[in-house]
């Protein structure tokens, strides 16, 4: 609603007041020294000729005070480069159709290296060999050293410039102290107890990681050195804010600092700090495997209903680590054998029924984190409108409930391009927040040369972007570098131990396990009202990695713990960022590799210059005992371990790099988090003949087969696929097909919804605007009939089959449906990726079967309708005649930023605001958060 005039100036006039009362005039001046004049220093090499663009929606600018803030919350002003970016990103949905190269620069930014001298909006000089420059259209830092610890410096000072709060909002995520620095919230406590027992750590341990890192040789030295200076630009801002007020709001509405004495602090960040962010990093986009102990229960649940052996056939089918209909990244017909299912399995360690139970967290709650309460803090009329800001969390409730495996990565060789130069279209889908995870930034200094995306506080490097004249990028790739094994748990006095004992047998000996404690209390502030509360979480640490559940194998009580290979190793892979930023080494696809093989991580790596193409999956991969089936629990004994394993570092044999999948100039590649390589076993469930990798394979591999490919075609192929339902174009038209195979149907509105999804399906499935800002979709009776059809037909499809008990065992390690409008699946509602986990494989299998159609890697049984076309075209009709029937106000029930029956913003992309600043929605669309654009006509 438009403020009426009179309201309108009394509010302005009560901000400025409010400003006035919150600054004083000296300490109004900018907090950034500017230099009178740049040094002079020599440009560097820019080989890809106004060729290489990129976007990180919402802006670059991720910081703002507390006058700044409640502004935007009073009058809807926003600072300065904070929401730029966000119109061109939304704007490729309903562009994507008229793109051209010449109409790329409509939606993303040139990431051309420097800032030219009539769009520089701002010099900075934080010391004398260091300069930022930032552009007038985004905002982003060009940073340019004359050493390379001033390079460092600058780096840092930008960082904390851009995204001071979250740097320190996630540090403390990271070390389990969230509550205590945000508010007791109970998302916030659910974040916390997220994220800390998958990296528990003491100050030692940390230490430990850094001293590893430094001793490891020169290079490990140089990225100490580099992230010494890092922080110490960060630090040397964090004061500079403080002392001149122009510090980000939250800090003050978190009761860190007062408002108006300015007394409180903002800790110094220390490099241990950089270990806490990076295991926040790594554990949401890097890890892979785990989970053991579900597939376990699910095995269990399929042999009691089917037999030993064939429940195990049946639950294999379901499994899919190997399915010959998947879609591949490395599709030339190459084999990388890894964490396959072994001929004759040892040491496996399966429950017996009924007898897990997971580890116990959280104990000794008190004050709201017993009974949830409020406790309003005083405040002034001013800050009311602020009050309660983050009641519901910092972030919201199960915001990284599950691990990230996005990103996307679209490259063509020369040979298929209308230049003759590779084209790649590529980056990460990191979720859409505000500020965002990810910063820009361009990094030049002695023997670093690159520009594009750096993780907010650990961005000493460019992690992903281009340098002279290269470019690359990630996707997730969770093959299975984590393993669960079963401790047998002992008494040291000899007694008999129950599944509560602290110790486990080890060599022989009985061992205590090492207690890993996090107490946390917090208070309420302004922005979070939650009462005064606290409670303490507790670990137990084996050898062989984390309790996570107890249970009995044979009769016996055990501890299933998960190890992960990175574990104490979060940090090692600052190596390999530091040579992807390094022109004097990154000089070729091969070098490249190389670099990439020094990050322990599970990634999928992708590289394009002048004249290759290239990818790398890198990720410590270890070196499993022979007979060892990776997909479940095995025995906590010496000759089931992982090979020359060392517990006390975490070390053991790790796959040789020519075993990791890999390629030099294929046609094309695409990824989507979808299997890299025949053989190379999926770590989850589900990764069949229907992934929502193959809405790329197939428009590339048309692209591909016609040549002439550009960038701006390119980009229009991931720009469609971005907005197109994976159900609707690789699963409905089976759907259709057994609707059809019997005789006319009679029913009038069931031939009405048969009629629009035939529409919707002859139309391409898309999920578009009717035009833009039209905030309706082209079919919207035909997508509200499919998200409403999916888990209905899901469930009378297999359940029956399945029996309950078996159904819901699998439905525990893969989610029926991810739509974009799914408020309750593991994004979340409005977080843009959409269709990664799902039972469209399944479904698609079984309806072939049920059609007579061929299936490679059937499901070891039929199940719609027993296997009898007839009865499966009754399921299906009954269950599309219940979905028919929904009202849009029961498929899109409506939340605190959409109305029931809204199917536009029930899909749609919503920043969620970590800090004080909320921006405008815009369109679904299953992109990556940042995105690069690339074709390099030149090499050194």
């Amino acid at each position: 609603m438009r403020l009426r005039p009179a309201r309108a100036t009394a509010r302005i006039t009560a901000l400025f007041a409010l400003v006035a009362a919150l600054v004083s005039p000296l300490q109004q001046a900018a907090a950034d020294p500017v230099a009178a004049e740049r040094p002079v220093v020599a440009e560097p090499p820019d080989l890809c000729g106004s060729q290489c663009a990129d976007i990180l929606p919402p802006g670059e600018n991720g910081s703002a005070t507390l006058a700044e803030i409640l502004a935007h919350r009073v009058l809807g002003t926003r600072p300065a480069h904070s929401s730029d970016q966000l119109g061109p990103y939304d704007a490729l949905a309903a562009g994507q159709p008229s793109l051209t190269d010449e109409k790329l620069t409509d939606f993303f930014n040139d990431a051309s290296f420097g800032v030219p001298a009539d769009q520089v909006e701002s010099v900075t000089r934080p010391r004398p060999d260091v300069t930022i420059t930032r552009d007038r259209k985004t905002g982003v830092p060009h940073i340019q050293g004359t050493t390379r610890e001033g390079t460092e410096f600058g780096a840092g000072y930008a960082a904390g410039q851009d995204r001071l709060w979250i740097i320190d909002l996630f540090r403390h995520i990271g070390r389990g102290q969230l509550t205590p620095f945000a508010g007791g919230a109970e998302a916030n406590q659910g974040l916390e107890q997220e994220f800390w027992p998958q990296a528990p750590y003491t100050e030692k341990d940390l230490q430990d990681q850094i001293d590893r890192i430094t001793a490891s040789g020169e290079r490990g030295r140089q990225a100490m050195a580099d992230a010494r200076a890092y922080l110490d630009g960060l630090n040397a801002y964090r004061e500079q804010a403080k002392r001149n007020r122009v510090f980000p709001g939250e800090y003050v509405l978190t009761g860190h600092v007062d408002a108006i004495t300015n007394i409180g602090e903002i800790e110094p960040f220390k490099l241990t700090d950089l270990i806490s962010l990076t295991s926040v990093v790594g554990g949401l986009f890097g890890n892979g495997g785990g989970g053991e102990v579900r597939s376990a229960l699910s095995l269990l649940a399929a042999q009691q209903k089917y037999g030993p052996a064939e429940g195990a056939k049946v639950w294999e089918s379901f499994r899919m680590r190997n399915d010959p209909e998947a879609a591949l990244t490395v599709h030339d017909g190459k084999r990388f054998p890894y964490a396959g299912k072994p001929d004759q399995a040892r040491g496996t360690a399966l429950p017996d029924p009924g007898s897990v139970t997971p580890e116990p967290l959280v104990h000794d709650r008190r004050g709201a984190a017993a009974k949830p309460a409020k406790d309003l803090v005083a405040t002034t009329p001013r800050l009311k409108p602020l009050q309660g800001i983050h009641d519901n969390g910092v972030l919201p409730e199960g915001a990284f409930a599950k691990p990230r495996g996005m990103s996307n990565a679209l490259l063509v060789s020369g040979e298929r391009t209308a230049s003759g130069n590779p084209v790649a279209v590529f980056g990460p889908q990191t979720g859409y927040f505000a500020p965002q995870l990810l910063m820009l930034q361009e990094l030049q200094g002695p023997g670093i040369s690159a520009r594009g995306a750096s993780f907010a506080g650990i961005g000493m490097y460019v992690q992903l972007g281009r340098g002279q004249d290269y470019a690359w990028s990630a996707t997730s790739a969770a093959q299975d570098i984590t393993d669960t094994y079963a401790v047998e748990l002992c008494e040291p006095d000899g007694s008999a131990p129950t599944r509560d004992s602290t110790y486990y047998r080890r060599e022989g000996a009985c061992e205590p396990m090492e207690k890993l404690e996090q107490h946390n209390a917090w208070k309420p502030s302004l922005a979070d009202s939650t009462a005064a509360g606290s409670y303490r979480m507790r670990v137990y640490r084996t050898a062989y990695g984390i309790v996570t559940h107890r249970a009995t194998v044979g009769g016996e009580p055990v501890a299933y713990t998960s190890l992960r290979s990175t574990y104490r190793h979060e940090a090692d892979s600052i190596v390999g960022f530091q040579l992807l930023n390094d022109p004097g080494y990154v000089k070729d696809a091969a070098s490249f590799q190389r670099a990439t093989q020094h990050i322990g991580y599970a990634f999928n790596w992708f590289y394009a210059d002048a004249r290759q193409a290239a990818y790398y999956n890198s990720g410590l991969n270890p070196v499993r005992a022979e007979g060892v089936d990776p997909s479940l629990p095995v025995r906590a004994e010496r000759r089931y371990e992982w090979r020359d394993f060392d517990p006390g570092p975490n070390t053991s044999a790790y796959t040789p790099p020519e075993q990791h999948p890999r390629s030099v100039g294929q046609d094309y590649y695409i990824s989507w988090n979808n299997k890299q390589a025949l053989d190379y076993a999926s770590a989850g469930f589900g990764n069949g003949s229907v992934h929502r990798g193959d809405l790329l394979d197939d428009r590339v591999a048309k692209l591909v087969e016609r040549g002439g490919v550009t960038r701006a075609s390119l980009t229009r192929a991931m720009a469609d696929a971005a907005v197109a339902d994976l159900r609707g174009e690789d699963v409905l038209p089976e759907l259709l097909k057994v609707i059809r195979s019997g005789g006319p149907i009679t029913d009038p509105q069931l031939m009405t919804a048969v009629q629009q999804l035939e529409s919707w399906r002859d139309a391409g499935t898309r999920r578009r605007e009717t035009s833009q800002g039209s905030r309706t979709y082209t079919h919207p009776e035909a997508v509200r009939i499919m998200d409403a059809w999916w888990p209905l037909l899901v469930k009378a499809q297999f359940e029956p089959g399945l029996g309950t008990e078996l159904y819901d065992a699998l439905r525990a390690n893969l989610t029926v449906d991810e739509s974009p409008s799914a408020g309750h699946g593991p994004t979340g509602a409005h977080a843009g990726s959409s269709f990664q986990f799902g039972w469209w494989s399944y479904v698609d299998k079984d309806l072939r079967q049920v059609l007579g159609e061929p299936v490679k890697g059937p499901l070891a049984r039929t199940y719609c309708g027993g296997g009898d076309l007839a009865a499966c075209r009754d399921t299906l009709l009954s269950t599309l005649k219940q979905a028919a029937a929904r009202p849009a106000t029961e498929v899109y029930p409506g939340d605190a930023d959409c109305d029931p029956g809204d199917q536009w913003c029930a899909a749609a992309i919503i920043h969620r605001p970590v800090g004080g600043l909320t921006h405008d929605k815009i369109n679904w669309q299953n992109r990556p958060t940042y995105q690069q654009v690339v074709e390099f006509p030149a090499h050194r």
